[in-house]
C-alpha cells in the first residue's frame, strides 16, 4: 500500500503540496475578511453568506464551457500566472474603496479563474502521481485544506480583529504570490495534455460522455450535493456566531483534517464501505442547530460533522475508476467545480432561509437536506457499488 511518505518523495508533488497550501491559506483569509466586510456594511445574513462563497458561483458556467482547458493548458505556466493575477486583485480589494456590489463582482471574476486553476491542478496530480498513487496524494491535498483552514481562519480572525479587513487581504495577497513562486520553481514545464483550440466543443463532448454513463453521473451528483448543503450551513457561521465564527471555522477545519488523515490511510475496500456512514455523519449533527446556541455544543457538532467530509475521498476514488482515462482531468475538474457551484447555491439558499427564519434553523434545514440527498444517492455511495458491471473495485493502492 502506498504511504504518505512515498507520495511526498516525489519532488513535483511537494511543489504542488506547498503551492496548494499557500493558496488555501490565502483563500480562507480572503473569505473570512470579505464576509465580515459585507456583513458589517449591510447587516444581511444573505449577503454575508453570498460574499463568503460568491467566488464559487461561476464554477458551473466554467464547467460547461471551458473545463477541457484542464487538459490543454501548460500547467506550470497556468498556475503561476493565475496566482499572480489573484495577488494583484487582492491588493486592489485591500484598499477598501470598492462598494459592496463591486466587491461581489470581483469575487465572481476571481471564481471563474479559480475554477480552471483547480482543474489544472487536479489534472497535473494524475500526471505527477499516476492513478495508483492518486488517492493518498489527493488525501494529502485534502489534509492541507484542513490544516490551512485552521491556520487561515485563525490568522484571518486575528487579522480582521487587530488590523482590519484590509490587513487580512494584504496577507492573502502575499500568500498568492508565494504560491506563484512555488509553482514556477517547483514544477517542470509540461506541454498541454490535449490539442490547442476548440475548448468549448471539447468540453461539451467530454461532459456528454461523462453524464451519459449512469455510474459517473451518479458519482458526480454524490460529489456535489450532500456536502454542498453542509457548506451552505458553514456559510452562516458569521451571522450565527458573530465574533465566535472564527472558532467554528477552525473546528470545522480540524474535523475535516482528522477525517482525511484517517480515511486516506484505509484500504480501498474499507474506504468504500464507509462512504455512506460518513456521509450521514456529515449531515446529522447540523440538525442540532435547531436548539443549540453558539458555544461549546456548536463547536463539537461542527467538528464531528466535518469528520464526515472524509467520504469525499471514497467518492473521488470511485469516480477515477469509473470515468475514461482520457477525460480524467476534465472529469475531476467537473467534480470540483460542480461541488463548489453547489456550495455557492446552497449558501444562497441557507442565507435566504436565515432571512425568513433564523440562522440556526437554516443550518438545521441544510443538514436535513444533505441527509435526504445522501439516502437518494445510496446506489452510488453505498457499499454494493462496483467499478464495472459484475466486477469488483480494483485496488488503487497496490503494494509497492
Amino acid at each position: 500500500m502506498v504511504s504518505y511518505g512515498d507520495v511526498l518523495k516525489v519532488p513535483e508533488f511537494r511543489a504542488l503540496f506547498c503551492g496548494h497550501s499557500l493558496t488555501i491559506a490565502g483563500k480562507t483569509m480572503q473569505q473570512l475578511a470579505l464576509a465580515s466586510l459585507v456583513f458589517a456594511a449591510t447587516r444581511s445574513p444573505l449577503l454575508s453568506a453570498v460574499a463568503f462563497l460568491a467566488g464559487l458561483l461561476p464554477q458551473a458556467i466554467v464547467a460547461l464551457t471551458v473545463m477541457s482547458l484542464a487538459d490543454r493548458l501548460p500547467p506550470r505556466l497556468a498556475l503561476t500566472v493565475w496566482e499572480a493575477v489573484r495577488a494583484v486583485t487582492l491588493c486592489g480589494l485591500a484598499f477598501g474603496v470598492l462598494p459592496v456590489w463591486a466587491v461581489l463582482l470581483t469575487i465572481l471574476l476571481l471564481g471563474s479563474g479559480d475554477a480552471v486553476a483547480v482543474a489544472v491542478r487536479q489534472a497535473l496530480l494524475t500526471d505527477v502521481l499516476g492513478r495508483e498513487q492518486y488517492v493518498p496524494g489527493r488525501a494529502l491535498l485534502n489534509i492541507v485544506v484542513g490544516v490551512m483552514q485552521i491556520l487561515g481562519f485563525a490568522a484571518g480572525g486575528i487579522l480582521v480583529t487587530s488590523v482590519g479587513v484590509s490587513g487580512a487581504l494584504w496577507v492573502a495577497a502575499l500568500a498568492a504570490l508565494g504560491a506563484a513562486a512555488v509553482s514556477w520553481s517547483g514544477l517542470r514545464p509540461r506541454p498541454s495534455r490535449g490539442p490547442a483550440g476548440g475548448a468549448v466543443r471539447a468540453t461539451w463532448a467530454g461532459n456528454r460522455t461523462l453524464f451519459a454513463d449512469r455510474r459517473t453521473r451518479g458519482l458526480l451528483l454524490a460529489h456535489w450535493l450532500p456536502n454542498g448543503l453542509v457548506v451552505g450551513a458553514e456559510a452562516l457561521y458569521v451571522p450565527y456566531a458573530g465574533d465566535m465564527a472564527g472558532a467554528l471555522f477552525v473546528a470545522a477545519g480540524a474535523g475535516m483534517l482528522l477525517g482525511d488523515v484517517v480515511v486516506g490511510r484505509l484500504t480501498p475496500e474499507l474506504r468504500g464501505r464507509l462512504i455512506l456512514p460518513l456521509s450521514l455523519l456529515l449531515a446529522v449533527p447540523y440538525l442540532a442547530f435547531l436548539v443549540i446556541p453558539p458555544g461549546p455544543g456548536a463547536l463539537v457538532a461542527v467538528a464531528v460533522a466535518s469528520f464526515g467530509f472524509g467520504s469525499t475521498l471514497g467518492v473521488q476514488e470511485r469516480l477515477v475508476l469509473a470515468m475514461p482515462e482520457r477525460l480524467c482531468g476534465q472529469g475531476l475538474g467537473l467534480a470540483m467545480s460542480g461541488m463548489m457551484t453547489m456550495q455557492a447555491v446552497a449558501a444562497s439558499l441557507t442565507g435566504t432561509a436565515a432571512e425568513l427564519t433564523s440562522t440556526g434553523t437554516a443550518m438545521a434545514l441544510a443538514g436535513a437536506g444533505s441527509l435526504v440527498l445522501t439516502l437518494a444517492l445510496i446506489a452510488h455511495v453505498g457499499p454494493r457499488w462496483r467499478a464495472a458491471r459484475g466486477g469488483a473495485v480494483p485496488d488503487l493502492n497496490p503494494a509497492v
